[in-house]
């Protein structure tokens, strides 16, 4: 068997001929099976308890045989010490020796923690004794040698029974003994200090026999889980039969120790990497083998399926370090001999490249609805995944939306290669190929064309030798030519040239161009349609704008149209001039893109201009813009193509230059921003309204008194909103915009769209900016007339004199037939309060007040009548004349060409 050491994981094996089953939970259940592990654990009990048992006896032993020692040791002390203190020969001589005697005796017997100390004559006789009546009788002892001046130390059974006792002599000056005493211990004192220290000595053998047996136990377990529970037997069978299966395994097994030396290595591995027999045991990098490989070995580091060529062989190396979970250093590889599979993975790898190129060109050709911007997506992603350089070439009319037309020629719309400068014609070319040439063979027939050797090939030259020649020179050697289709129309052709790789294309290559140009067809033709609409509403929609401004003298104008890069909108706006020097300012913003939305503004700027005719306040022309967008609405909900007209928005401005005033209104459309002289901006408070075609609600109207040079800026949403920010953040920039702007309208309309622009906007805007003039005193002239019919002769002097104060006499005598006209017919039909005023702008303007709301009408007159040709001859003088209704009541006004 073949295993790391160190390994602590318990895993379920299956034994030789049984059943899988997991290793006992408990050292009890181990034994019972009688596994290696449990059999190791008893004899390592048993010896430990042996050992522990002959610790024991020896250490009682060595415990009564220091007792005795130091039995011995301390009578002989004892004794000594009494016989050599003073005074002791004295008493020894003394009448009655025992009572000088005895309670020192006692007193050193107590000192000397001894049993007894016993003074005696040379006799034997006792002079002291722990027991008074045993004084006066014979010492039991040997005192033969403590006579002859030898102290003597015995084991007897004295009058206090079993006991340890030293006799010492009791010497003269002259060394003559004249006495003798003895001290000792009985056996019981000195059996009980061993008795004493048994505990202790027991229960530290039995902690050490725990701890023993509690070391056997876990040496045991790890044992166990690393042998799964099994028996001798058992692991002499997994052995063998691990082993087998080791050397017969098709995959070369390594193990490397953390040194780089190799450990194991199975037959494949010797067979796989041509190692010698005598492999195991040295180190990997002196092995031969190649240098990747053995430094992978050696290394340890994590490989998973890593590809090494060794001989003619390509083997897939997997290698994991075994020190992950504690383990020992080094690591553990196989190898794998993938020559053949490899084989078959490249060509499995070609063709999941070629399914992804499809994929990405689902997912990157056609991003923009940009012909050319289509056509150069394609020519990227073929280079240089499918081929070193690819050229895209369309009709002429094609990148424009028009149709190709048969004989024109082709213009090449994108160019890309592996490398700048390369030998193929330059894009933006027009180009008319051969009829030899692969391109018009592709064009001609609708069929992709292979040239997988252009040195043989001779068709391809016919365009142009000398580039030819130089085409071959830089490397190229094959093409592929794909015509460009959808459905029945041919668009242009792309060629995929091959330099770098020395495989020419093949018949696969074939098939992958022409799905590839497939799929770019129909993007191609998509974007050319698009274009095609796309300049059709833009045409329709430019035609429908004012292409110039009506000249007036009330505002200074500039403005700005500006269509969504992703299709034409309804933005609009107009500069109307009105009666009475006034000026009308109309910005609007119709739902939708594209021709319907184009057309839906041209309806909605026809309407305002039919409305603005009636000289209407801005609220009642809304009002009537909004019932126009229903009544739209309702008559085509039954058509399915046609687009909804509600929700388009419009903003309506009067500026008025004698009184300075503006009158706005506007229809949920974004309020305008007001620039002062001063600098100061401000956005004007204007009510909002509702989205016309949605009626129900009035619309309200806000009066701005401007000071001259004012700057009024209109505009729509797309300036201010867009899916990146809010209106409320748009209208902070155009306010910040606005305060740094110059102050002629031109400057405001740039410094605006150079803040504001975004660079691919998704939504038209239109600015209009109008600076305010004022007309001053000077050039007004108002008189009040009574309702009598003399006061005309009296209005025809003044506006003579004043016409001669401003040196219109040449339009003396007409002015004084028109006034004197609308002044009779005042007087006649109308009531008081009555008023002429004459405004000299670019025009002579005669106005003609009073308090009614009719209005006369131009008739003919029969023969016979008396009446009836005063406005017939207002018509035929003036340039042009009408009537507004104010609130007051109306006004009659005629204009005049100014000489």
């Amino acid at each position: 068997m073949v295993r790391l050491p160190g390994g602590s994981e318990a895993r379920p094996i299956r034994r030789p001929g049984g059943p899988r089953r997991a290793p006992a939970p408990g050292l009890r259940s181990a034994l019972s099976r009688g596994s290696l592990a449990g059999q190791v654990f008893v004899l390592q009990v048993v010896v430990v308890l042996l050992l522990v048992l002959a610790a024991v006896a020896a250490l009682v032993l060595q415990a009564r045989g220091d007792s005795g020692t130091e039995a011995r040791n301390r009578s002989v002390a004892a004794a000594g010490a009494f016989a050599a203190s003073p005074g002791i020969q004295e008493a020894l001589r003394s009448p009655d020796p025992t009572a000088v005697l005895q309670p020192r005796a006692e007193a050193a017997r107590e000192a000397a923690d001894v049993d007894f100390v016993v003074v005696m004559n040379t006799d034997g006789v006792r002079y002291t004794h722990p027991e008074p009546d045993r004084i006066g009788r014979t010492f039991v002892g040997t005192i033969g040698p403590a006579l002859a001046g030898r102290t003597v130390t015995e084991e007897i059974d004295g009058t206090l029974g079993p006991l340890v006792q030293a006799v010492v002599p009791v010497k003269a000056a002259d060394g003559t003994v004249v006495g003798l005493v003895s001290a000792g211990l009985t056996l019981d004192r000195v059996g009980g200090a061993v008795d004493r220290q048994l505990p202790l000595l027991l229960g530290t053998a039995a902690t050490a026999l725990v701890l023993a047996t509690a070391g056997t136990a876990l040496v045991s377990r790890r044992l166990l889980r690393q042998t799964h529970g099994l028996g001798p037997g058992e692991m002499t069978r997994m052995y063998e039969h691990h082993d087998a299966v080791l050397h017969s395994v098709r995959e070369g097994v390594l193990i490397v120790g953390g040194d780089g030396t190799l450990l194991l290595a199975n037959d494949e591995a010797h067979r796989l990497l041509g190692l010698p027999a005598d492999a195991e045991g040295r180190p990997v990098r002196g092995l031969g083998l190649d240098p990747g490989t053995a430094e992978l070995l050696a290394s340890g580091r994590v490989a998973t399926d890593e590809v090494h060529r060794v001989g003619d062989l390509l083997l897939a190396v997997n290698q994991r370090p075994t020190d992950i979970r504690g383990g020992p250093p080094g690591s553990v590889a196989t190898l794998r001999d993938s020559t053949e599979l490899r084989a078959l993975s490249g060509r499995a790898e070609t063709t999941r490249e070629r399914l992804d190129l499809l994929y990405d060109a689902g997912l990157g050709v056609g991003t923009s609805l940009d012909v050319t911007s289509t056509a150069e997506e394609l020519a990227r992603l073929a280079v240089p995944r499918f081929a070193d350089f690819a050229t895209v070439d369309l009709s002429d009319t094609v990148p424009g939306g028009g149709r190709p037309e048969p004989g024109r020629p082709l213009l090449r719309v994108a160019v890309s290669g592996v490398a700048e400068g390369g030998p193929l014609f330059p894009r933006d070319r027009p180009i008319r190929f051969a009829d030899a040439t692969p391109q018009a063979e592709a064009v001609r027939t609708g069929h992709a064309v292979l040239e997988p050797d252009l040195t043989r090939a001779d068709g391809w030259r016919a365009q142009d030798p000398e580039r030819a020649r130089r085409v071959l020179e830089y490397g190229v050697h094959s093409l592929i030519a794909v015509p460009l289709r959808a459905g029945s129309t041919r668009l242009g052709v792309v060629t995929f040239w091959r330099a770098g790789k020395p495989e020419p294309f093949d018949g696969d290559d074939l098939a992958l161009a022409e799905e590839l140009v497939a799929r770019a067809a129909v993007s191609i033709d998509n974007a050319r349609r698009y274009t095609r609409e796309h300049s059709m509403a833009v045409t329709l929609q430019r035609s429908l704008l004012p292409r110039t401004l009506p000249e007036q003298n009330a505002l200074d104008l500039a403005y700005r149209y500006l269509p969504a890069r992703a299709g034409v909108g309804g933005d609009w706006f107009d500069v109307l001039p009105l009666s009475g020097a006034r000026v009308a300012l109309v910005v609007g913003d119709v739902v939708g893109h594209g021709l319907h939305a184009a057309a839906t503004m041209g309806r909605l700027r026809t309407a305002v201009h039919n409305f603005s005719a009636l000289d209407l306040p801005p609220d009642e022309l809304l009002t009537l813009l909004d019932e126009l967008v229903g009544r739209i609405d309702q008559d085509e909900t039954t058509d399915p193509d046609s687009a909804p007209v509600t929700g388009a928005t419009c903003l309506y401005a009067i500026y008025d230059p004698v009184t300075r005033d503006c009158v706005l209104a506007r229809a949920g459309h974004p309020p305008p921003a007001l620039v002062h002289p001063d600098g100061r901006v401000e956005i004007a408070d204007v009510p909002a309204g509702v989205p016309l075609g949605l009626g129900g609600l009035p619309f309200e109207s806000t009066t701005l008194r401007l000071a001259e040079g004012s700057r009024l800026v209109l505009y729509t949403d797309g300036l201010v909103e867009d899916r990146e920010r809010d209106i409320d953040a748009g209208l902070d920039e155009l306010r910040g915009a606005l305060a740094v702007a110059g102050p002629s309208p031109e400057e405001t309309c740039r410094a605006v769209l150079d803040a504001r622009l975004p660079a691919r906007p998704g939504d038209d805007i239109a600015l209009l900016v109008a600076r305010t003039r004022a007309l001053g005193p000077d050039r007004v002239a108002e008189w009040p007339v009574p309702a009598d019919p003399a006061a005309v002769g009296e209005v025809r002097a003044q506006v003579t004199r004043r016409l001669a104060e401003w040196g219109l006499d040449e339009l003396v005598f007409t002015t004084e037939l028109i006034l004197s006209e609308l002044v009779t017919n005042a007087i006649r039909h109308g009531a008081e309060p009555i008023g002429v005023r004459v405004l000299y702008d670019r025009s002579l303007i005669c106005e003609v007040s009073d308090s009614t709301s009719t209005s006369p009408h131009l008739r003919y007159a029969a023969m016979t009548d008396e009446g009836g040709r005063g406005l017939f001859l207002v018509a035929q003088l003036a340039e042009r004349w009408g009537t507004r209704y104010t609130p007051a009541g109306k006004v009659i006004w005629a204009e005049q060409p100014v000489p």
